[in-house]
Protein backbone atom coordinates (compact mmCIF):
# COMPACT_ATOMS: atom_id res chain seq x y z
CA UNK A 1 0.00 0.00 0.00
CA UNK A 2 2.88 2.32 1.05
CA UNK A 3 4.31 1.95 -2.50
CA UNK A 4 1.38 2.00 -4.99
CA UNK A 5 0.50 5.76 -2.80
CA UNK A 6 3.21 6.88 -2.92
CA UNK A 7 3.47 6.56 -6.83
CA UNK A 8 -0.05 8.36 -6.83
CA UNK A 9 1.75 10.91 -4.55
CA UNK A 10 4.39 11.60 -7.14
CA UNK A 11 2.24 12.59 -9.87
CA UNK A 12 1.50 15.83 -8.74
CA UNK A 13 3.96 17.01 -11.24
CA UNK A 14 1.52 16.09 -14.04
CA UNK A 15 -1.16 18.84 -12.08
CA UNK A 16 -3.87 16.95 -12.57
CA UNK A 17 -3.55 13.60 -11.07
CA UNK A 18 -6.72 12.14 -10.21
CA UNK A 19 -7.12 11.62 -6.01
CA UNK A 20 -6.55 8.31 -4.84
CA UNK A 21 -9.63 6.33 -3.52
CA UNK A 22 -8.38 6.37 0.42
CA UNK A 23 -11.13 4.12 2.23
CA UNK A 24 -9.67 4.80 5.32
CA UNK A 25 -7.86 7.57 5.94
CA UNK A 26 -6.98 6.83 9.35
CA UNK A 27 -5.27 4.14 8.75
CA UNK A 28 -2.58 5.61 6.61
CA UNK A 29 1.07 5.73 8.29
CA UNK A 30 2.16 9.57 8.83
CA UNK A 31 5.01 9.03 6.70
CA UNK A 32 2.59 7.82 3.98
CA UNK A 33 0.35 11.31 4.79
CA UNK A 34 2.96 13.19 4.32
CA UNK A 35 3.71 12.28 0.83
CA UNK A 36 -0.16 12.15 -0.26
CA UNK A 37 -0.69 15.35 1.19
CA UNK A 38 1.12 17.22 -1.11
CA UNK A 39 -1.47 15.42 -3.85
CA UNK A 40 -4.36 16.75 -1.92
CA UNK A 41 -2.92 19.95 -1.29
CA UNK A 42 -1.71 20.58 -4.92
CA UNK A 43 -5.68 19.53 -6.17
CA UNK A 44 -7.32 20.99 -3.30
CA UNK A 45 -6.49 24.56 -4.79
CA UNK A 46 -7.68 23.86 -8.35
CA UNK A 47 -11.08 22.28 -6.83
CA UNK A 48 -14.21 24.37 -6.31
CA UNK A 49 -14.96 25.04 -3.15
CA UNK A 50 -18.64 23.44 -1.95
CA UNK A 51 -18.76 20.04 -4.56
CA UNK A 52 -18.50 16.79 -3.40
CA UNK A 53 -14.48 16.24 -4.77
CA UNK A 54 -13.60 19.79 -2.27
CA UNK A 55 -15.15 17.86 0.44
CA UNK A 56 -13.82 14.46 -0.01
CA UNK A 57 -10.14 16.10 -0.45
CA UNK A 58 -10.46 18.62 2.16
CA UNK A 59 -11.99 15.39 4.49
CA UNK A 60 -8.84 13.23 3.79
CA UNK A 61 -6.91 15.84 4.77
CA UNK A 62 -8.64 16.18 7.83
CA UNK A 63 -8.23 12.43 8.84
CA UNK A 64 -4.90 11.59 7.37
CA UNK A 65 -3.55 14.20 9.57
CA UNK A 66 -5.27 13.76 12.79
CA UNK A 67 -1.90 11.91 14.15
CA UNK A 68 -0.30 14.98 14.13
CA UNK A 69 -3.98 16.68 17.07
CA UNK A 70 -2.78 13.24 19.21
CA UNK A 71 1.09 13.70 19.04
CA UNK A 72 0.37 17.80 20.56
CA UNK A 73 -2.41 16.29 22.75
CA UNK A 74 -0.33 14.22 24.23
CA UNK A 75 1.67 16.99 25.59
CA UNK A 76 -1.26 18.23 27.31
CA UNK A 77 -2.98 15.38 29.01
CA UNK A 78 -2.02 16.36 32.42
CA UNK A 79 -2.48 19.59 31.63
CA UNK A 80 -4.87 20.90 34.39
CA UNK A 81 -8.72 20.02 34.30
CA UNK A 82 -9.09 19.08 30.42
CA UNK A 83 -10.25 15.61 29.15
CA UNK A 84 -7.85 14.13 26.55
CA UNK A 85 -11.09 14.01 24.25
CA UNK A 86 -11.76 17.56 24.36
CA UNK A 87 -8.04 17.99 23.94
CA UNK A 88 -8.15 16.21 20.41
CA UNK A 89 -11.08 17.89 20.03
CA UNK A 90 -9.59 21.09 20.03
CA UNK A 91 -6.79 20.28 18.34
CA UNK A 92 -8.36 19.09 15.31
CA UNK A 93 -10.27 22.84 15.04
CA UNK A 94 -6.51 23.98 15.30
CA UNK A 95 -5.33 20.90 12.73
CA UNK A 96 -8.56 22.38 10.02
CA UNK A 97 -7.47 25.72 9.76
CA UNK A 98 -4.11 24.72 9.42
CA UNK A 99 -5.70 22.66 6.33
CA UNK A 100 -7.38 25.34 5.15
CA UNK A 101 -4.42 28.09 5.11
CA UNK A 102 -2.21 26.15 3.87
CA UNK A 103 -0.15 26.94 0.65
CA UNK A 104 2.37 24.34 -1.36
CA UNK A 105 4.22 27.18 -2.36
CA UNK A 106 5.34 28.04 0.68
CA UNK A 107 7.94 25.23 0.33
CA UNK A 108 7.01 24.78 4.24
CA UNK A 109 6.69 21.17 5.35
CA UNK A 110 2.57 20.68 6.55
CA UNK A 111 3.62 18.98 9.51
CA UNK A 112 5.82 22.15 10.77
CA UNK A 113 2.64 24.64 9.59
CA UNK A 114 -0.26 22.72 11.15
CA UNK A 115 1.62 21.97 14.90
CA UNK A 116 1.78 25.36 16.44
CA UNK A 117 -2.04 25.91 14.60
CA UNK A 118 -2.98 23.05 16.49
CA UNK A 119 -0.67 23.89 19.92
CA UNK A 120 -2.42 27.25 19.42
CA UNK A 121 -6.03 26.32 19.83
CA UNK A 122 -5.37 23.65 22.53
CA UNK A 123 -3.40 26.75 24.76
CA UNK A 124 -6.65 29.00 24.04
CA UNK A 125 -8.65 25.88 25.11
CA UNK A 126 -6.49 26.00 28.46
CA UNK A 127 -6.82 29.78 29.26
CA UNK A 128 -10.07 30.64 27.81
CA UNK A 129 -12.63 27.63 28.98
CA UNK A 130 -10.59 25.81 32.08
CA UNK A 131 -10.97 28.05 34.79
CA UNK A 132 -13.69 27.14 37.37
CA UNK A 133 -14.23 30.97 38.18
CA UNK A 134 -13.68 33.69 35.04
CA UNK A 135 -11.15 35.82 35.94
CA UNK A 136 -9.31 38.64 33.73
CA UNK A 137 -6.63 37.32 31.26
CA UNK A 138 -4.12 39.13 32.97
CA UNK A 139 -4.62 36.93 35.85
CA UNK A 140 -4.99 33.86 33.92
CA UNK A 141 -1.00 34.74 32.98
CA UNK A 142 0.23 35.92 35.98
CA UNK A 143 -0.68 32.47 37.61
CA UNK A 144 1.31 31.07 35.15
CA UNK A 145 4.17 33.30 35.83
CA UNK A 146 3.48 32.77 39.56
CA UNK A 147 3.72 28.91 39.21
CA UNK A 148 6.86 28.67 37.48
CA UNK A 149 8.78 31.47 39.51
CA UNK A 150 7.80 28.77 42.68
CA UNK A 151 9.00 26.31 40.95
CA UNK A 152 12.24 28.39 39.78
CA UNK A 153 12.88 29.64 43.63
CA UNK A 154 12.07 25.97 45.29
CA UNK A 155 15.19 24.50 43.88
CA UNK A 156 17.41 26.99 44.97
CA UNK A 157 16.08 27.65 48.43
CA UNK A 158 15.01 24.75 51.36
CA UNK A 159 12.47 27.86 52.91
CA UNK A 160 8.70 27.86 52.05
CA UNK A 161 8.53 30.35 49.01
CA UNK A 162 7.21 33.48 50.45
CA UNK A 163 5.11 36.99 48.47
CA UNK A 164 8.30 39.09 48.99
CA UNK A 165 10.26 36.04 47.24
CA UNK A 166 8.19 35.79 44.55
CA UNK A 167 7.76 39.59 44.13
CA UNK A 168 11.08 39.87 43.92
CA UNK A 169 11.96 36.87 41.48
CA UNK A 170 9.05 38.55 39.15
CA UNK A 171 9.80 42.20 40.06
CA UNK A 172 6.27 43.03 40.77
CA UNK A 173 4.77 44.62 43.77
CA UNK A 174 3.58 42.04 46.57
CA UNK A 175 -0.04 42.93 46.18
CA UNK A 176 0.35 42.06 42.42
CA UNK A 177 1.59 38.53 43.67
CA UNK A 178 -1.56 38.08 46.07
CA UNK A 179 -3.69 39.16 43.93
CA UNK A 180 -2.38 36.67 41.37
CA UNK A 181 -2.80 33.73 44.01
CA UNK A 182 -6.12 34.99 45.11
CA UNK A 183 -7.08 34.46 41.45
CA UNK A 184 -5.31 30.71 41.16
CA UNK A 185 -7.39 29.49 43.66
CA UNK A 186 -10.31 30.13 40.66
CA UNK A 187 -8.49 27.45 38.43
CA UNK A 188 -10.16 24.32 39.66
CA UNK A 189 -12.87 23.97 42.06
CA UNK A 190 -13.66 20.71 44.56
CA UNK A 191 -16.58 18.95 44.38
CA UNK A 192 -19.08 19.58 47.77
CA UNK A 193 -18.82 15.48 48.20
CA UNK A 194 -15.12 16.09 48.62
CA UNK A 195 -14.67 14.45 52.52
CA UNK A 196 -14.43 17.71 54.92
CA UNK A 197 -12.10 15.76 58.21
CA UNK A 198 -10.44 13.04 56.46
CA UNK A 199 -9.40 12.10 60.16
CA UNK A 200 -12.80 12.27 61.45
CA UNK A 201 -13.80 9.87 58.60
CA UNK A 202 -11.15 7.05 59.23
CA UNK A 203 -12.34 7.32 63.13
CA UNK A 204 -15.61 5.91 62.50
CA UNK A 205 -17.27 9.09 63.49
CA UNK A 206 -18.89 9.29 59.81
CA UNK A 207 -18.05 10.98 56.64
CA UNK A 208 -18.55 14.52 56.68
CA UNK A 209 -18.74 16.29 52.94
CA UNK A 210 -18.17 20.30 52.73
CA UNK A 211 -21.86 20.44 51.39
CA UNK A 212 -22.66 19.02 55.36
CA UNK A 213 -20.59 22.34 56.52
CA UNK A 214 -21.80 24.61 53.69
CA UNK A 215 -24.50 27.01 55.28
CA UNK A 216 -27.96 27.38 53.21
CA UNK A 217 -30.15 30.27 52.78
CA UNK A 218 -33.21 30.08 55.49
CA UNK A 219 -36.51 31.63 53.93
CA UNK A 220 -37.67 31.39 57.83
CA UNK A 221 -35.53 34.54 58.08
CA UNK A 222 -36.67 36.89 55.82
CA UNK A 223 -40.09 35.84 57.66
CA UNK A 224 -38.53 37.09 60.61
CA UNK A 225 -37.04 40.12 59.01
CA UNK A 226 -40.39 41.51 57.16
CA UNK A 227 -42.22 40.77 61.19
CA UNK A 228 -39.84 42.87 62.23
CA UNK A 229 -40.13 45.69 60.15
CA UNK A 230 -44.00 45.49 60.02
CA UNK A 231 -44.20 45.70 64.27
CA UNK A 232 -43.68 49.44 64.10
CA UNK A 233 -45.89 49.78 61.18
CA UNK A 234 -49.01 48.22 62.89
CA UNK A 235 -48.33 49.81 65.69
CA UNK A 236 -49.34 53.07 63.73
CA UNK A 237 -52.81 51.60 63.05
CA UNK A 238 -55.71 52.12 64.94
CA UNK A 239 -57.88 49.81 67.08
CA UNK A 240 -59.96 49.02 64.27
CA UNK A 241 -57.19 48.47 62.32
CA UNK A 242 -55.12 46.38 63.88
CA UNK A 243 -58.36 44.28 64.89
CA UNK A 244 -59.09 44.01 61.14
CA UNK A 245 -55.46 42.81 60.64
CA UNK A 246 -55.36 40.51 63.64
CA UNK A 247 -58.48 38.35 62.65
CA UNK A 248 -57.64 37.93 58.95
CA UNK A 249 -54.34 36.96 59.33
CA UNK A 250 -53.97 35.93 63.03
CA UNK A 251 -57.35 34.21 63.53
CA UNK A 252 -57.83 33.68 59.56
CA UNK A 253 -61.33 34.55 59.57
CA UNK A 254 -63.22 35.22 56.27
CA UNK A 255 -63.68 39.02 55.44
CA UNK A 256 -68.00 38.25 56.05
CA UNK A 257 -67.05 37.20 59.36
CA UNK A 258 -64.88 39.83 60.42
CA UNK A 259 -67.66 42.20 58.91
CA UNK A 260 -70.23 40.02 61.29
CA UNK A 261 -68.24 40.90 64.59
CA UNK A 262 -67.38 44.26 63.33
CA UNK A 263 -70.93 45.16 62.32
CA UNK A 264 -69.90 46.28 58.81
CA UNK A 265 -70.41 44.51 55.00
CA UNK A 266 -68.17 41.98 53.72
CA UNK A 267 -67.39 44.92 51.01
CA UNK A 268 -66.62 47.57 53.32
CA UNK A 269 -64.12 45.27 55.48
CA UNK A 270 -62.65 44.23 52.03
CA UNK A 271 -61.97 47.83 51.18
CA UNK A 272 -60.81 48.65 54.87
CA UNK A 273 -58.23 45.64 54.52
CA UNK A 274 -56.82 46.47 50.83
CA UNK A 275 -56.27 50.15 52.10
CA UNK A 276 -54.84 48.47 55.38
CA UNK A 277 -52.12 46.07 53.05
CA UNK A 278 -51.17 49.16 50.05
CA UNK A 279 -50.10 51.47 53.91
CA UNK A 280 -48.32 48.28 55.00
CA UNK A 281 -46.46 47.51 51.74
CA UNK A 282 -45.77 50.99 51.13
CA UNK A 283 -44.15 51.02 54.21
CA UNK A 284 -42.15 48.20 54.14
CA UNK A 285 -40.66 49.72 50.42
CA UNK A 286 -39.99 52.85 51.82
CA UNK A 287 -37.90 50.62 54.28
CA UNK A 288 -35.57 49.30 51.78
Amino acid sequence: MSTSLSAQASATDTGQAALPDIADPLAIAPKDARAISKLFFDRLRTLEEGTAEYQYARNTLIEMNLSLVHFVAARYRNHGNGELEDIVQVGTVGLIKAIDRFELSREVEFTSFAIPYISGEIKRFFRDTTWSVHVPRRLQELRVTLARAKEELATTSAQEVTVADLADHIQISEGDVIEGLIAANGYTADSLDVPADTAESSSGAGIRTYADLTGDCDPRIELVENLRSLAPLIDALDDRERAIVQMRFGQELTQAQIGDRLGLSQMHVSRLLSRILRRLREGILAED
